[in-house]
């Protein structure tokens, strides 16, 4: 399926070659193996999932020394023979992964207490393995972080300690994701390749956008393969009036009206200050209230076409009328350059 997609874009974009940015659950390596790199002309770019880089950091190892200047650096890789292997570490991420899974690990330890307590008590003493067990899966099945202890459970007796070692490997990976790529460094640098990776978050944005957000192409009601296509295609028109509609009120909602910057110290893409600024504030630099999309759409609503009928004279008279807009509407019209008046 994926070769017959890859080759479709190519015949019918008349492309020479390809570059397939995709996600680690479609570019598997099987999928590479069988389908890429047997066609000529066609690259690929996607990342090691986290059981790959695990595997990676054990057999070959991970040194977060060399994040010390810059957050990303190109290495080689006798797992991925010919390919380009682009480690990033995004700090943030790794504090965050780092506090959260301490605070899952506390109460984890919290609850067990409990249970060690239930076992030493005098009265009411917790006996039997089996229900010993069942409380302990239960705390473990809550947060998730089981893989972090070692367990010794018997009829009446139950301990538990860390394993600190696992711990250690883990927060080394905290925040570390690793591209791989085919396509060669003369041809596109690691910056260029890790943010055209990170792209893909903006495709991904869209089609949820297409089916949930805001369109919901989903229930189709049509049966027959014209009026699928049909209903599929006026859905696409309708996102692409939507993408241009949102480039140009960027000013009257909660955009980042700046370009968006991607560093080899930052390997997210920056929100600027403006953005933060609109954020924080619920206001643009005008000092305008800020809006979401569906909201101005709400307000775009009030406009309407209306049919007048009046008597004159004796005489019926009947014309159209088009209400007119409120301040915030005639700002959206303006913005999107239209007029609701006809000049000829």
């Amino acid at each position: 399926m994926l070769s017959k997609q890859i080759e479709k874009v190519k015949e019918r974009f008349k492309l020479n070659k390809i570059v397939w940015i995709s996600d680690r659950g479609i570019l598997t390596d099987k999928n590479i193996n069988e389908l890429i790199k047997k066609k000529e002309n066609i690259d690929w770019i996607t990342a090691l999932t986290k059981p790959q880089v695990k595997k990676k950091a054990e057999k070959e190892g991970v040194q977060l020394g060399i994040f010390d200047e810059r957050n990303l650096r190109e290495i080689t890789s006798d797992l991925y023979p010919g390919e380009r292997l682009i480690v990033c570490r995004n700090p943030l991420v790794a504090e965050k992964n780092k506090i959260r899974r301490a605070e899952l690990i506390k109460k984890t330890e919290e609850e067990l207490n409990k249970i060690v307590v239930a076992t030493t008590r005098e009265k009411r003493k917790l006996k039997g393995s089996e229900k010993i067990g069942l409380r302990v899966g239960k705390v473990i099945n809550k947060f998730k972080v089981g893989k972090y202890f070692e367990q010794e459970i018997s009829e009446d007796k139950f301990n538990y300690k860390r394993k600190k070692e696992l711990m250690t490997q883990e927060e080394k990976l905290d925040g570390i994701y690793i591209i791989r790529t085919s396509v060669s460094s003369s041809e596109m640098d690691s910056l260029s390749t890790v943010k055209n990776y990170k792209s893909l978050s903006k495709v991904e944005f869209a089609f949820r956008c297409y089916k949930t957000i805001d369109l919901n192409v989903r229930p189709i009601y049509h049966y027959k393969s014209d009026r699928v296509k049909g209903h599929i295609f006026l859905c696409m028109l309708a996102y692409y009036v939507e993408w241009h509609m949102k480039e140009r009120l960027k000013s009257m909602l909660f955009e980042d009206e700046e370009l968006e910057v991607i560093s080899e110290k930052n390997l997210n893409f920056v929100i600027s200050e403006t953005a933060k600024e609109k954020k924080k504030k619920k206001r643009n630099k005008e000092n305008n209230k800020i809006h979401s999309f569906r909201t101005l759409l709400s307000d775009l609503g009030t406009i309407t076409l209306n049919k007048i009928r009046v008597n004159l004279n004796g005489k019926k008279i009947e014309f159209d009328k088009v209400t007119k807009p409120t301040i915030l509407p005639e700002k959206i019209l303006k913005l999107l350059g239209v007029s609701l008046y006809c000049t000829q």
